[in-house]
């Protein structure tokens, strides 16, 4: 068992507060020693009761799963002798209502663009086993009830 840690911080500052207009601007900082502007989506609160130059927890989530799969897949590869120069993600996540009108992210989908070595190039049933082994070690895919698909 692994236990991980993280600080979350917000400061009221000078804001009333109880009528709802206060900042949602806040920090995520790691044992590491990064420190992550982060905020409420704008999508979610307005600016500028939103920081939308911040992290918001959704965006997070989306760049979590693509991020550990990412890093599963670029082992995987390795250990299989295929060399990869290098690996980008757009990924996008949907967010819909579910039962009792609540909102979830009920979709995620991986589109990395992956640029192989001097090695060789997978086939296309190779690259499609390392991504479905990538996914089902991926602790934060193994996490989440989200559909995760690769394209």
């Amino acid at each position: 068992m692994s236990e991980l840690t993280a600080t979350v911080a917000w400061e009221r500052g000078g804001a009333k507060f109880t009528d709802n207009r206060y900042s949602r601007a806040h920090r995520w900082m790691f044992d590491g020693g990064a420190t992550v502007p982060a905020s409420s989506s704008p999508h979610a609160v307005p600016v500028p009761l939103s920081d939308p130059a911040n992290v918001d927890p959704e965006e997070a989530f989306i760049a979590a799963i693509s991020s550990c799969h990412m890093l599963w897949f670029l082992s995987i590869a390795a250990k299989r002798g295929f060399v990869i120069d290098a690996y980008t993600d757009r990924p996008v996540a949907t967010m819909e209502k579910i039962d009792q009108g609540r909102l979830a992210i009920t979709r995620a989908t991986l589109r990395p663009e992956i640029r192989f070595g001097e090695s060789a190039t997978p086939t296309a049933e190779v690259l499609r086993e390392m991504h479905d082994e990538a996914h089902r070690k991926c602790f934060i895919a193994n996490s989440v009830r989200t559909e995760i698909t690769v394209e």
